[in-house]
């Protein structure tokens, strides 16, 4: 469905690349719903559009009547990512949009709320510290956004989210936004909403297989000349590799560069400028390879990007699918390469549950298994668990120096 065909300004229309020029799913359920000015409750999976379907419709109440939306979002590069799109479809209008998040001048974020802006864009953290000193006044903000919901609730920003919206006026429109749907956030959202629209919308089978997943077993020592070898042969020019650990990534990231591939690591040790700047090169295939931890699994857009690789299985099995929808999204297709050892089995079994799809292993050419699955049983012998018994057992150093000197 077209965006013209919806009660929206043609300022707003007008300002929407060409590629954005019909309306996904959720944006052609939730924009009518939401213009209604109804309380919303939205769960679909990355990809789907959510950032226009609630951002074009909370636009346009506000060109109608002049007040102010906040949009809440759980990190730094998802709030920069929903301005630069609000901002881009504001753009011949004289609405505006700023974005406040950890990592940057406080002073500058304080300078740009002088100015009024009609939409917020915020991380918990950051703007806690700024109501706190009275850079913005929360009472006059009437639209509240809850963007990845499910992941504020995960990452621990709950408590920060119930303190900012005790200060939002008690008469609003409440929108939630999430990719998943677990029992507790089931609880904070009929606390939060008001007789909301319900909203569901799953990737239909074509969109699955626009992702084609290829998982290899391999030895967990053999995963990083397995990695480089396979970006080599396929000479591929943008691919986004997720990890688990921030230190993880940057040793990762300094053996693929020796390697001789253009690398870059990505992660919360990371200053904010750097963040941008790194994730830009990306974007602008300066860097080719991009090493990331979750901070990146959701919430990212990276125009056309063909290639995930998951160089460890995520111990969450949702993550797993937040990570391969970094690539395929808008009707595109792309691969999804996953190395698999036998200690991540339990991770594959849980994914391969939520996704419902087979997920079989197959072999990497080059690359022979020679690990051997865990029987779930210690290697250590009868006789040196006795003994790390009997170690354990002792009270003072001089009983560790008397039975040194009788070995």
């Amino acid at each position: 469905m077209p965006f013209s065909q919806f009660s929206l300004s043609p300022k707003l229309v007008a300002a929407l690349p060409d590629t954005f020029r019909s309306a996904t799913e959720i944006q052609t359920i939730a924009i009518p719903a939401i213009m209604n000015k109804q309380d919303v409750l939205a769960i679909a999976k990355t990809g789907s559009g959510k950032t226009l379907a609630y951002g074009l419709p909370l636009l346009e109440q506000l060109l109608e009547t002049p007040s102010k939306a906040l949009i809440l979002v759980p990190t730094r590069e998802l709030a920069s990512q929903v301005n630069d799109t609000l901002s881009l479809a504001a753009q011949h209008t004289e609405l505006t949009s700023t974005c406040i998040c950890g990592g940057v001048d406080k002073e500058k974020q304080k300078a740009a709320l002088a100015n009024q802006p009609s939409v917020i864009v915020a991380t918990p953290g950051r703007l806690l510290e700024l109501l706190a000193e009275n850079a913005l006044t929360a009472s006059n903000i009437n639209k509240l956004v809850l963007d990845e919901a499910d992941r504020l609730l995960e990452m621990g920003f709950w408590t920060d989210v119930q303190r900012i919206i005790e200060m939002l006026p008690a008469k609003r429109q409440t929108l939630m936004f999430s990719a998943t749907f677990p029992k507790l956030l089931e609880s904070k959202a009929k606390e939060l909403l008001n007789s909301p629209a319900l909203i569901e919308v799953k990737k239909t089978e074509d969109a699955e297989q626009s992702i084609n997943e290829t998982l290899y077993l391999v030895n967990k020592g053999s995963k990083t000349k397995a990695l480089i070898d396979q970006i080599s042969r396929h000479n591929w020019r943008q691919v986004l590799v997720f990890i688990g650990a921030k230190d993880n990534a940057d040793a990762l990231c300094k053996k693929l560069n020796k390697a001789g591939l253009n690398t870059a690591a990505l992660h919360g040790n990371k200053d904010q400028a750097e963040r941008e700047a790194t994730l830009e090169q990306f974007k602008q295939q300066k860097v080719n390879v991009l090493i990331a931890t979750d901070l990146l699994a959701r919430g990212i857009h990276v125009e056309q990007l063909p290639v995930v690789i998951n160089f460890e299985l995520p111990s969450n099995a949702e993550t797993y699918v937040h990570r391969i929808g970094r690539t395929a999204r808008a009707g595109q297709t792309g691969i999804a390469l996953s190395l698999v050892c036998h200690g991540e089995a339990e991770y594959l079994a849980a994914i391969r549950k939520v996704t419902q799809r087979e997920l079989a292993l197959q072999e990497l050419d080059g690359f022979p298994v020679t690990d051997k699955p865990s029987t779930g049983e210690s290697k250590r012998a009868p006789r040196d668990k006795q003994a790390n018994r009997r170690t354990s057992k002792k009270k003072s150093i001089k009983q560790f120096q008397s039975r040194t000197k009788r070995c």
